[in-house]
């Protein structure tokens, strides 16, 4: 069970987080919406750091 709970934390949450967040980026560059675009960076940043903290407390 803990094989399927690490697959999520490491490859299906982080590609999600990952991909809104290039839309936003996108999105808010284009329609100058500051807002959007600093959610867009720190959703990228929290999908970058997030299967790290996670996976070091499951495993």
């Amino acid at each position: 069970m803990a094989i399927i709970g690490t697959t999520i934390f490491s490859h299906i949450l982080p590609v999600m987080f990952g991909f809104f967040a290039f839309i936003l980026i996108i999105s808010g560059s284009l329609e100058n919406n500051n807002p959007k675009l600093g959610l867009g960076v720190i959703l990228f940043i929290i999908a970058c750091v997030f299967p790290y903290v996670v996976l070091s407390v499951l495993i």
